[in-house]
């Protein structure tokens, strides 16, 4: 079975603009890197042709990545409900023990970002807060050990 991935349909357009960056001028760049590199003559001992050849390697890989994205992508703002509880797409303002408030994003596994606070539903964090409401405590279990959290507010964009 072909594995979902979660997006939004902003990472969807933004992962078609790639995808078209890609298979046109991210390719005729290296196709251009090896040419020149050719030229150089013998391929043996051509360091420029390996490194162009890398690259090569790496693009194919990405469009590889991001064509199996884009045909197993679920757009999650479908799964949106009105209910106030948390899921997919939702902004959420949690507190801890401490009474520290912190804003996340619970997205799905392709646009996590812990640096810009956007979690997946995947991760520790992100099962044990979907499905919770505003004022619902839940216990995070996490590799560096378990700890309390609080809803205070969850929004949904779109």
């Amino acid at each position: 079975m072909a594995r979902e991935y979660k997006i939004t349909s902003l990472r969807l357009a933004d992962l078609e603009k790639e995808l078209n960056y890609l298979k046109t001028t991210r390719e005729r760049e290296i196709a251009a890197m090896i040419a020149e590199a050719r030229s150089y003559g013998d391929l043996s001992e051509n360091s420029e042709y390996d490194a162009a050849k890398n690259e090569q390697a790496k693009l194919y890989g990405r469009i590889a990545e991001i064509e199996d994205v884009l045909s197993h992508a679920v757009i999650i703002e479908d799964e949106n409900e009105e209910t106030g509880r948390v899921g997919l797409g939702c902004t959420v303002v949690v507190e801890d023990a401490d009474g520290n408030r912190t804003q996340y994003r619970i997205t799905g596994s392709q646009e996590a970002n812990p640096i810009e606070h956007k979690l997946s539903d995947d991760s520790p964090f992100g099962r044990a807060i979907v499905g919770k409401s505003i004022g619902d405590t839940f216990v995070v279990v996490a590799p560096s050990g378990s700890y309390q959290m609080t809803v205070i507010d969850v929004t949904r964009e779109g």
